[in-house]
């Protein structure tokens, strides 16, 4: 009896359904566990990205009493190596939010919670009132900022520039009603400010942009590129 071939190819195909199916369409999941593996690998590293000196966006503030720091997430506005401004380091959602040479991205409230954790007394002898005239009191404060690749910790005064040549002197002043009611952001004032959780003792408010005593720039000759994760460190000098 002649058999035709559209018999045998379905009887050929039926034995060896079990093994790979008549279909010509087959998945390689070989090629598929590569390209997870590739795509985990680029997340991994796009989320190290913003990993630095222990802070990161899941965990933008570090607390060490030990040590007697507090670390912030940043990140370098580009637009602040060339222009002036008061603002050292704003939160990211305040209303001054795109005003400073770093963007925080831990609130004023966490600074200030964070200052205190570590020891630190608020000087709170700023007022709307007085502002112009006071010079900001408090538990003086360093800062230094680090990067990935950077070369090592540099001095707030190496990475931004006074015009007049004057060291920055930062100390805690407090004010963290006045921050939670006006919601400017403002962790780090470059003049002696009322509402900045730290400011800038060297200047009274509006030095910068009422009375043009003195500019302020970040340092484009250290600093990274705009968007560049930075980690700010304050720390209490006893």
């Amino acid at each position: 009896m002649k058999i035709s071939k559209k018999l045998l190819a379905g009887a050929l195909c039926l034995s060896i359904v079990g093994l790979a199916g008549c279909s010509q369409k087959t998945d390689n999941p070989s090629n598929s566990s590569v390209d997870k593996t590739e795509t985990s690998v680029e997340e991994t590293q796009t989320e190290a990205k913003d990993e630095v000196n222990g802070v990161s966006l899941d965990n933008p503030i570090k607390i060490d009493k030990e040590a007697k720091t507090v670390t912030v997430l940043s990140s370098v506005n580009g637009k602040y190596l060339t222009e002036n401004t008061r603002h050292a380091s704003v939160y990211k959602d305040g209303s001054n939010g795109t005003k400073s040479i770093f963007t925080a991205y831990a609130t004023p409230e966490d600074l200030y919670n964070g200052l205190i954790e570590i020891g630190a007394k608020a000087g709170d002898n700023m007022t709307m009132d007085n502002a112009t005239t006071t010079n900001v009191e408090g538990d003086k404060i360093t800062a230094t900022v680090t990067w990935q690749g950077a070369d090592k910790d540099y001095d707030i005064n190496e990475v931004i520039k006074d015009s007049n040549g004057k060291e920055i002197d930062f100390r805690f002043g407090g004010n963290v009603d006045t921050a939670k009611d006006k919601k400017t952001g403002c962790l780090t004032c470059l003049d002696s400010c009322p509402v900045g959780i730290i400011s800038n003792a060297a200047y009274t408010y509006g030095a910068v942009e009422e009375r043009n005593e003195v500019e302020f720039t970040g340092n484009a000759d250290v600093l990274p590129e705009d968007g560049t994760y930075v980690a700010v460190t304050y720390a209490l000098v006893e």
